[in-house]
């Protein structure tokens, strides 16, 4: 019986029969073990895969590469730490940065404290198991001898708000902008159309580029309205509204399907702008309008918000 390590307590492991291809776990070479589905100590569900790379350092810490591991979950990641930038990772929306060396790290809108900070080993970003449960807020198990990397879908450790959005405790308030030009907000949005998505973007200004809350941010801005930066943090701000209530220039949030525990947290923000569509960035051709009452969007639409 296999012996797992975990951030929090020693168990038996218990191992599913199915098995994935390796290539969902990062970019492995033909004989890399295949992944599999797990179950964590806990109980939790998890993916699992086997990471080749891994070292344990002279205090007998043991470090694994951040890429891969949260590859494992379907994210993308960005570094920019080599010009003096974050380490980035999400979905279409940054949801996690951090720096090596760096013990601060920003996990879903919050600050959060590693006890082991991220540190560069060849030429890659390397955490420990314990940082990276700190980080992605989540369960980590791990097998030293195997390679065996278990790591359980984070959940939202945010508490929902009210459905009306006044009295929540993740409301925040903006200024009031009763006397925006929702129509002149939509044609501006509108001006972008093709403008290239780029996962983790610098401000437009200077990358002439855009991923989904940034474009948002970028389009409110010029109307007066400060938006955070990130779609998890855009998703506290303004009223909650219902689906009957939506007006143009409504902000709408979408769920990334698999990579949380609940499937709340969101990880796509998009504009209303009537008729049943949205104006948004994703993918190739970058900014684009979309249709939300069919097709994909329509399926994973999770929150509608009025900041105007």
């Amino acid at each position: 019986m296999t012996i797992y390590r975990h951030t929090r307590i020693i168990a038996a492991a218990l191992l599913a029969a199915c098995t994935l291809s390796a290539s969902a776990c990062g970019n492995y070479s033909k004989d890399s073990k295949p992944k599999i589905n797990a179950i964590m100590p806990t109980g939790t569900a998890t993916g699992s895969y086997y990471e080749k790379s891994s070292f344990t350092d002279k205090n007998g810490r043991y470090w694994i590469p951040l890429k891969p591991a949260v590859q494992s979950l379907g994210y993308r990641m960005k570094d920019d730490s080599d010009s003096g930038g974050y380490a980035k990772i999400g979905y279409t929306d940054v949801m996690y940065m951090l720096k090596p060396s760096s013990n601060q790290v920003f996990s879903l809108g919050q600050k959060v404290t590693l006890v082991d900070p991220p540190k560069i080993h060849n030429k890659q970003i390397y955490v420990t198991p314990a940082a990276l449960s700190k980080l992605l807020q989540t369960e980590v198990g791990w097998n030293p001898g195997s390679g065996e990397i278990n790591i359980a879908p984070p959940k939202d450790p945010v508490q929902p708000r009210a459905a009306n959005g006044i009295n929540g405790p993740n409301t925040l308030r903006i200024q009031s902008a009763s006397n925006v030009d929702v129509d002149a907000l939509i044609d501006y949005a509108k001006t972008f159309l093709g403008t290239p998505y780029d996962f983790g973007t610098g401000p437009y200004e200077e990358t002439k580029k855009f991923d989904c809350s940034s474009f948002t941010r970028h389009v409110f801005k010029k109307f007066g309205v400060k938006l955070p930066r990130l779609a998890r943090e855009q998703d506290d701000v303004g009223t909650r509204i219902q689906p009957n209530e939506l007006q143009k220039g409504d902000l709408l949030f979408f769920t990334v399907p698999g990579r949380f525990d609940s499937d709340a947290v969101p990880g796509h923000v998009g504009i209303y702008i009537g008729g049943g569509k949205m104006i948004h960035t994703w993918g190739d051709p970058g900014v684009q309008i979309s249709d939300m009452d069919s097709g994909y969007w329509s399926t994973v639409l999770l929150h509608m918000s009025r900041v105007l």
